[in-house]
């Protein structure tokens, strides 16, 4: 047998047949697989596209988490702003109402002495409308000469004295009064009510308020001294009757040596020790008036009588008056420092003089930081 001869093929004897498979799969076989592997692939595909949805949801959702996170976080601090402001309102508003109190306390506190002082006004009024009123004791001021309404000469000597008092104000503790050159500066301060004054270690929120003083006196004093009278006192007690007194008294101012003359009338009170002389002569008593104590000759033994000149004294042009300073501020509730009294008053000062704060020129300051005092105020002539 020839082994080289080419093999026998099917075809060239009329048979057709395919080529076997080496796995064993069939033609049905392969297309069921591949059916099977393409509808793999389109949901590998859609696992793939649900994935990157997913993806995108989670992004979306972690940006609104930080979102949410940054809002939540805003929302607390706000929380914690409306608290804060809500404390602070609430201490603000405690503090007004404290202050409100105390003001309130101590207007009840005025109108009680307003009340006494109408009280002591009515109590000086007596019923045929005369005014009593105690005055301190004060220094006059000499006004002028009172002119003669009578074309003669009475030789009385007439003078005008006019009286004011002073008004007094009651000072209490951290509070301070300060007068300026220029009244339009109290009065603006005034207008603004309140005021943030650094006292150094702290700011003080003082206000800033018109006072009424209390009540003053105001009057014309009229003295007419005598050119005819002069009053006697320390008569001596003598065992002689009265008449003799009388005469005796008349002849001695009638030899007067410092003036005297013509008595034309002696009133002597003997009880009181004391006598009245009247000289004829208009101007006689002037002489006499300088001499205060007078030689006075009786049984042989020399007395000394006192003599003073005969005066007429009324008051005229009488007023009660109250008032309020147009140049000078009251400061209420100055906060207490460590510093001295001096240095706090310095610092008030310093603040209220200066145009930023609406201030002006200080003519005078007082502050009390502790305990009360009086101040006392004159008219501004």
């Amino acid at each position: 047998m020839d082994f080289t001869s080419p093999p026998l093929s099917l075809k060239d004897n009329g048979f057709s047949m395919a080529t076997p498979d080496p796995f064993g799969t069939s033609k049905d076989e392969m297309e069921r697989l591949a059916g099977e592997l393409k509808k793999w692939k389109e949901r590998v595909e859609k696992a793939e596209k649900a994935k990157a949805d997913l993806f995108l949801c989670k992004v979306s959702a972690d940006e609104e988490c930080v979102k949410a996170e940054e809002e939540l976080i805003k929302l607390k601090d706000f929380q914690e702003k409306q608290h804060k402001n809500i404390i602070m309102s609430r201490e603000t508003h405690e503090r007004e109402l404290h202050v409100l109190i105390e003001e309130n306390a101590e207007l009840k506190r005025e109108i009680e002495k307003l009340k006494e002082d109408l009280a002591k006004c009515s109590s000086g009024l007596s019923r045929d409308g005369q005014i009593k009123k105690q005055v301190a004791e004060m220094k006059m001021k000499f006004s002028h000469m009172e002119e003669m309404k009578n074309d003669y000469a009475d030789m009385n000597t007439h003078c005008v004295f006019g009286v004011t008092t002073k008004l007094p104000f009651r000072l209490n503790q951290n509070q301070a009064l300060l007068t300026f050159e220029d009244e339009e500066v109290a009065q603006r301060l005034i207008k603004m009510g309140k005021h943030a004054v650094n006292l150094d270690s702290k700011i003080a929120d003082v206000r800033v308020k018109p006072f009424a003083l209390e009540m003053g006196v105001k009057f014309e004093l009229h003295v007419t001294i005598s050119g005819k009278k002069i009053n006697v006192s320390e008569v001596p007690e003598l065992s002689i009757p009265e008449d003799w007194m009388r005469d005796k008294l008349e002849l001695t101012f009638y030899k007067s040596e410092q003036g005297g003359g013509e008595v034309e009338n002696v009133n002597y009170d003997k009880q009181s020790r004391t006598a009245v002389i009247t000289f004829l002569r208009p101007g006689a008593a002037n002489g006499l008036a300088r001499c205060t104590k007078y030689p006075f000759f009786v049984n042989g033994r020399c007395y000394r009588l006192s003599v003073s000149p005969d005066t007429d004294v009324h008051l005229e042009k009488f007023q009660l008056y109250c008032g309020i300073s147009k140049k000078t501020i009251l400061l209420k509730r100055i906060e207490e420092t460590e510093d001295d009294e001096e240095s706090v008053q310095d610092m008030i000062e310093i603040h209220f003089q200066k145009p930023s704060n609406s201030g002006g020129e200080i003519e005078k300051i007082k502050y009390v930081s502790k305990g009360v005092t009086w101040v006392w105020f004159e008219e501004d002539t």
